[in-house]
């Protein structure tokens, strides 16, 4: 969730995370024809040698790495990367299309096209060189100490992470209000625990993290010496910076992200002037914001202070151009992918750049290019029929919530009534966006993409202060992902996500799409009910709605959770972080066992037969596989490190077998007797 406060995008994504989608870059043309989705059931992708009790991963998708090996341009391939190419491609179609002058384009058609070409346009890339960011170069050149405030509000106004960061939310604690908040922010590494963590694969990483801005300083005209030492320098800055921050775990607590303060207090902390920044980011007024960790700004200052202006300078030109890398040249933009690309996530080449700008103008006018794909690839009684699947769902969950033998009377009325509150939102916004005042040029990528930032800072600003507009969606209509927004309780599907191997609108297995599909449903339902959701009520704010006791029992099963998912290992000696991927893990878990309830009662309502065989397996056996085939992947080990480190979901191996694993029905399915692996004596059951 890009738009809302950080902590709570770990609520939020159902997986697709960043690294799935690092920057990358050029080469060759676009495809002749669109690739066909995977199946929706993929008999293919299974080993039917490996014992389903023994791994069930394996069982599932123990062919899927020989059918779908990585390719140069990728980090990793999954289902999720598999749809998102064929959508990519879809999109690519609809902007090849778009691109051409002498079609007949309406103005937003227009945009759209111009954007791209723009992007596509490398020649003119090359030709001007450095001259679209000289002059922001020389605006950075001339600052003062003084300056820098306004200076950092430029800069974050056009998406350059300098310092800290600073946008909108709902309030906590009354969702009906938007509010600023601001947060630490500034790192060029994923999170603070890179500066910090003392083995030998971290210290190499820091040193070829100042090589690679001694690179990219030396691009913008930095004498190599000059250029390594200023390097050496802005790691030493951005320590200074982490070691202020909290940790990507202590975030997942709303609680420790909720200081709201008025602006004379926040001022009065930091003493330093701020309205210059404000001003600078086009901030309309306001009288109160969120201080989402009030220790990191003292702090920051003071560091600030005890660091030479030359190497803030240096600081700053090096956050502006790795911003904007994939607009400049070349050497600055396979510079820019060699480091976040292959030294972070293990990947050789940079993607094609048709992929890279049909993207980008996903991003920049995902609503305009969204109302597109959906015309074409969301159409007739899609979004009715995903709806009737949310709503079983749901039934499931307020019959599942009766059943809970853990959950007091009292404290079951507020779960349900907060679960009869939820919104659901398929598809596509009821109402799109309008980009009418977005100045887009086909020759001029870097100003595209600076104007397209800054039209959604200002898009996001001033709502502060305004009403809620429940309507707006977080994610565009083409993404592949899914997201439950605990201020909002809503949960929403994007039509991305809504195409096969996930969700098939003319197919008559039910077992498969609830398994796909209505797993993914029932996943975002539970984040409503896990860790971080449970601590917010049904209109949306943080409150505590639980008895003691049930909060009690709560706490020790998602304990159960975390210590389960703790004890796996990801990639050579580091472990799953169960803490950090507690709320993931909780929805994985409540979401198959509410598809689960769910597709029963679908199949009975609609006449089917569950023991009937079909590929040699019942309805509940393929719903199992279908479901285990959600996560079905093949993955570069430095992914899965950077991973394991930095993302609240855990590696897919873990998605499948670590939910089965606590699943009653499950182990009826395929007659795993106790004991076995996939059958522990001990299991965990929250929803």
């Amino acid at each position: 969730m890009r738009l809302k406060f950080s902590v709570l995008a770990s609520t939020a994504a159902l997986l697709l995370s960043p690294l799935a989608l690092q920057a990358q870059a050029p080469s060759t043309a676009a495809p002749t024809e669109i690739p066909k989705p995977s199946p929706l059931f993929d008999a293919a992708a299974m080993d039917r040698t490996a014992d389903p009790c023994t791994d069930f991963y394996k069982f599932s998708c123990g062919n899927f790495a020989k059918l779908h090996p990585i390719p140069n341009d990728q980090a990793s391939v999954d289902q999720f990367y598999l749809l998102f190419n064929v959508n990519t491609a879809r999109l690519n179609a609809i902007l090849s299309d778009l691109s051409k002058p002498g079609t007949r384009r309406t103005a937003m058609e227009q945009k759209v096209g111009d954007d791209y070409a723009a992007c596509m346009d490398t020649t003119r890339i090359e030709q001007l060189d450095l001259k679209p960011i000289e002059p922001l170069l020389g605006e950075i050149d001339r600052v003062s100490l003084s300056g820098l405030t306004y200076l950092a509000g430029e800069l974050q106004r056009i998406g350059v992470n300098a310092f800290f960061s600073f946008g909108e939310l709902q309030d906590f604690k009354d969702s009906t209000k938007q509010i600023a908040f601001i947060d630490q922010g500034g790192l060029g590494l994923p999170e603070r625990d890179y500066y910090t963590r003392t083995g030998d694969a971290d210290k190499k990483l820091r040193d070829q993290y100042v090589e690679h801005i001694t690179k990219m300083l030396s691009f913008i005209g930095y004498p190599p010496q000059r250029a390594l030492f200023e390097a050496k320098n802005i790691l030493a800055f951005e320590t200074k910076l982490a070691e202020a921050q909290m940790t990507v775990t202590e975030r997942r607590d709303p609680m420790k992200i909720y200081h709201p303060e008025t602006l004379a207090q926040f001022n009065e902390l930091v003493r330093v002037p701020f309205a210059p920044f404000f001003e600078a980011i086009h901030a309309p007024k306001f009288d109160t914001l969120n201080n989402a960790n009030p220790d990191y700004f003292p702090k920051l200052v003071a560091a600030i202070h005890s660091t030479p202006i030359d190497t803030l300078r240096a600081y700053l030109r090096y956050q502006l151009v790795t911003t904007y890398a994939h607009d400049l040249p070349q050497r600055i933009d396979a510079e820019n992918f060699r480091f976040y690309g292959t030294v972070l996530n293990g990947q050789p080449v940079q993607r094609a750049r048709w992929k890279r700008c049909s993207n980008m103008v996903d991003g920049s006018l995902g609503e305009a290019l969204g109302e597109a794909y959906v015309d074409r690839y969301f159409a007739g009684d899609s979004k009715a029929k995903v709806l009737a699947m949310v709503h079983d769902i749901e039934t499931s969950m307020d019959r599942d919530i009766n059943t809970l033998d853990w959950m007091s009377p009292e404290t079951k009325v507020k779960a349900k009534a907060k679960l009869n509150l939820i919104t659901n939102k398929i598809g596509y916004p009821d109402k799109w966006r309008d980009y009418s005042k977005l100045e887009i040029s086909p020759s001029d990528a870097f100003g595209n993409d600076r104007r397209a930032k800054a039209f959604e800072n200002d898009r996001v600003l001033d709502k502060i202060g305004q009403p809620v507009d429940r309507g707006e969606w977080s994610m565009t209509p083409p993404t592949v992902n899914a997201y439950y927004d605990p201020s909002m309780n809503n949960i929403n599907f994007p039509a991305g996500i809504l195409q096969p191997a996930f969700y098939d609108a003319s197919s008559n297995d039910l077992a498969a799409n609830y398994g796909h599909m209505g797993a993914v449903i029932g996943h975002e339902l539970t984040h409503g009910f896990d860790d971080q959701g449970a601590q917010f009520d049904g209109q949306g704010n943080l409150k505590d709605w639980w008895s003691a006791d049930d909060k009690k029992k709560f706490e020790e099963r998602t304990g159960c959770l975390a210590t389960e998912y703790g004890g796996f290992t990801a990639v050579d000696d580091v472990k799953v972080n169960g803490k950090l991927t507690l709320g993931e893990n909780t929805a994985d878990n409540g979401g198959a066992t509410l598809a689960f309830m769910a597709y029963l009662d679908a199949a009975k309502a609609a006449g089917v037969d569950v023991n009937a065989k079909v590929d040699g397996f019942n309805g509940p056996q393929r719903y199992w596989i279908a479901f285990a085939q959600n996560w079905c992947e093949n993955s570069r080990p430095e992914t899965i490190r950077q991973q394991v480190q930095t993302d609240p979901h855990s590696p897919s191996h873990f998605r499948a077998n670590g939910v089965v694993v606590n699943q009653q029905e499950f182990r009826k399915a395929f007659g795993c007797k106790a004991g076995t692996p996939m059958a522990p004596a001990d299991a965990c059951r929250v929803w």
